[in-house]
């Protein structure tokens, strides 16, 4: 299993990104789908020791296509220069949180939330925050999770949602379009020995975010 090569071979594709290229280097392709498929297996093993819940997903249904949907997009680059997988026990198109593992020369990255909730599945998380702001900041605010996921959302509101009180004094928190969190990885934590060890611990922590959230937009899957 090797990640650098996986690495690599994104680099080399985000400069050649067109068929001709990729049908030429389509075994090599299918060699780092296949570390990929091997790492997310290991993942998924190694986070069912902390979440029992993921232990039937299989690594194959967490990845996503390499080929782009081209149809509405200025870019017409026909693949994706980085290669994702959501490990999520309902699966990667629920709105349940999940744990993503993302690979993208300079931009690798450890994730999970809800995006692009329903209007009233969003209202509902804001109003568990506000209803349960103590046990909320005590996850979001403790030097453990915050190391790792120093912002919490990724698009945010201007101004407090219509219906929450304007004097609500964490507004950052309901602010949020999304519940979501990220922590960036420089690509060198792939040579780490110990690089699976450090993404447990970030999963870890993750998961008592997912933990909350999911209490209440589980009510509604």
């Amino acid at each position: 299993m090797d990640i650098p090569g996986i690495l690599d071979f994104l680099k080399v594709l985000a400069v050649n990104n067109n068929r001709e290229w990729f049908q030429e280097h389509k075994a090599e392709y299918l060699s780092v789908q296949a570390d990929f498929e091997e790492l997310l297996g290991i993942v998924i093993a190694r986070l069912s020791l902390f979440d029992e819940s993921v232990a039937h997903v299989l690594p194959h249904d967490c990845m996503y296509r390499i080929y782009r949907d081209v149809r509405f997009s200025a870019d017409k680059s026909p693949y994706k220069t980085h290669i994702g997988g959501y490990i999520n026990a309902r699966g990667k198109k629920s709105n349940h949180c999940g744990y993503y593992l993302h690979l993208e020369p300079g931009n690798c990255m450890l994730a999970g939330g809800s995006w692009c909730m329903p209007a009233d599945m969003l209202r509902a998380v804001r109003q568990s925050v506000c209803d349960r702001i103590d046990e909320f900041r005590a996850i979001v605010e403790d030097p453990a999770f915050h190391q790792y996921f120093p912002v919490i959302g990724e698009t945010h509101l201007k101004t407090v949602p219509k219906g929450f009180p304007k004097d609500f004094p964490y507004p950052q928190y309901i602010r949020c379009k999304d519940y979501t969190v990220a922590c960036p990885l420089e690509d060198e934590f792939f040579s780490r020995p110990d690089y699976l060890d450090r993404m447990m611990d970030v999963f870890r922590q993750l998961k008592r975010f997912a933990d909350f959230t999911n209490e209440t937009i589980d009510e509604f899957e």
